[in-house]
């Protein structure tokens, strides 16, 4: 293994970032210095891509502003990021969507998937479709003796 990757996966194993992809609508809680104060501030919009791998992944934010639509782009592994929530799911078959740029209105919205865990990380995933597999392994062959037995 790669000693960069080696050290970027040791650093980052325990992120307790939530899973998101493109076309999901999320905020996110940035941290900003003002001289010598600190305060969170609350971007919210809609993921129009995710880019690069490992410690060095971003993803692009495109929100409306006043009728004008605003983009920024955040480092994944930023210590500035003081979390991320994700609001909705969005149903989408790409994973660039600059065609938002161009669209204004109703055309511009994205479909909402409907089942979403709120607080879900990408570890939480992982570990719950470990404990899914026995339980529909199970399932399966319940069904298999209730036919075998009629």
């Amino acid at each position: 293994m790669d000693s960069i990757k080696f050290v970027e996966k040791a650093m980052f194993a325990e992120s307790k970032l939530p899973v998101f992809k493109a076309g999901d609508t999320v905020t996110v809680h940035y941290k900003i210095k003002e001289g010598d104060k600190e305060r969170v501030q609350q971007y919210t919009g809609v993921v129009i891509q995710r880019k690069g791998q490992g410690s060095g992944q971003s993803f692009t934010v495109r929100k409306m502003s006043n009728g004008v639509g605003v983009e920024r782009v955040f480092p994944l592994q930023s210590i500035y990021i003081d979390k991320i929530e994700v609001n909705k799911s969005g149903v989408v078959r790409r994973a660039k969507l600059f065609y938002l740029r161009e669209l204004t209105g109703k055309s511009a919205r994205i479909q909402e998937k409907k089942d979403l865990d709120k607080n879900e990380t990408s570890t939480d995933t992982a570990k719950k479709e470990v404990k899914e597999a026995p339980k529909k392994e199970a399932k399966a062959a319940e069904k298999k003796e209730v036919k075998a037995a009629s």
